[in-house]
């Protein structure tokens, strides 16, 4: 992998609210984005980041993660402690599209995409861990993601993949033919075919990242798959993921009730239809940690985070 480039930040937007973990752009360049408290808001005006406008559209009264635009102006939601949720923006109303998966409750459902034949594919990054306990997972390398399938009209979800490493972000091929899903507790992004001769199996997509892959997003139909890197390799830590599972419980105990305080970086990469990366842009000493999301508004690259109280504002690099 070619060494990264600078990540060139224009400016930060607060939005009143902690946590914009994703960020999703509508047609008209507005992003929307949900906060800790469970507000889905809307910020237009991204070109001058010191008069942009905070709109609330809904709240879901939970803690919403990953947002799918749908045609129709809808909006998905994984919500980490209500489910899968369909969220009509005009009036705010929410409906709850899947809130168990063979009889176990829906928690810790993180992000979602929604392909063209009107089928819902979404992930749970972990059986083991709330959300709120997120680091235990990461620490302890339970390998209780999962992706799971929930097609037009069906009742309730049904489990595609299991055992993967804290399952996040997702983005389609281009030709619908397959998944990228995000394992951020593996630093790999793998590939699940949904037609062809593999249709049903899950393969290595792009390996060894550089970092944490967070949540992805596809710009456009021909542009890339952005990923973004939530933090940067700790070796450490991937060592400790070579200890025997009691070692690692214990340090997951720990790694909860210790404070946390996220590496002083933004990064995010942005990989092909062949899993090749095209770009990897990092901000290193960063005031803006943790950069759990990306998408393109504007003309310009813009970041969500589940710490911080606002959203980055960055150059958008020329296509190679």
């Amino acid at each position: 992998m070619d060494r990264p480039t600078a990540l060139v930040p224009l400016g930060y937007v607060a939005i009143g609210g902690r946590g914009p973990e994703d960020v999703v752009v509508d047609r008209r360049g507005r992003v929307l984005t949900g906060v800790e408290d469970g507000r889905i808001l809307r910020l237009d005006g991204l070109a001058d980041p010191n008069r942009t406008r905070v709109e609330v559209l809904a709240e879901t009264g939970g803690r919403p993660l990953g947002l799918e635009l749908l045609p129709d102006g809808a909006v998905l939601v994984c919500d980490a402690h209500r489910g899968l949720l369909r969220i009509h923006l005009e009036d705010g109303t929410v409906r709850v599209l899947a809130d168990s998966v063979a009889g176990e409750p829906l928690r810790f459902c993180s992000n979602v995409v929604a392909l063209s034949d009107g089928t819902l594919y979404f992930t749970v990054s972990s059986r083991s861990h709330p959300f709120e306990q997120w680091v235990g997972d990461i620490v302890e390398h339970t390998g209780t993601g999962r992706l799971l399938r929930l097609a037009p009209g069906a009742d309730a979800p049904e489990v595609l993949l299991e055992g993967l490493q804290f399952a996040n972000g997702l983005a389609p091929s281009q030709d619908e033919s397959f998944l990228v899903v995000a394992e951020t507790g593996a630093r790999r992004l793998t590939r699940y075919w949904l037609t062809g001769p593999s249709s049903g199996r899950a393969e290595s997509f792009a390996e060894n990242l550089p970092g944490m892959p967070d949540n992805l997003w596809r710009q456009g139909p021909d542009g890339p798959i952005w990923v973004a890197l939530a933090g940067p390799r700790v070796p450490a830590l991937d060592l400790l993921h070579r200890a025997t599972p009691a070692v690692r419980r214990a340090a997951a105990r720990l790694a909860v009730r210790a404070p946390y305080r996220p590496a002083a970086m933004a990064g995010v990469l942005a990989v092909d239809d062949d899993g090749r990366v095209r770009r990897h842009l990092v901000h290193r000493p960063s005031g803006f940690r943790m950069s759990t999301s990306a998408c393109v508004a504007d003309g310009r690259l813009v970041l969500g985070s589940v710490w911080e109280r606002g959203i980055a504002v960055c150059e958008l690099p020329a296509t190679p």
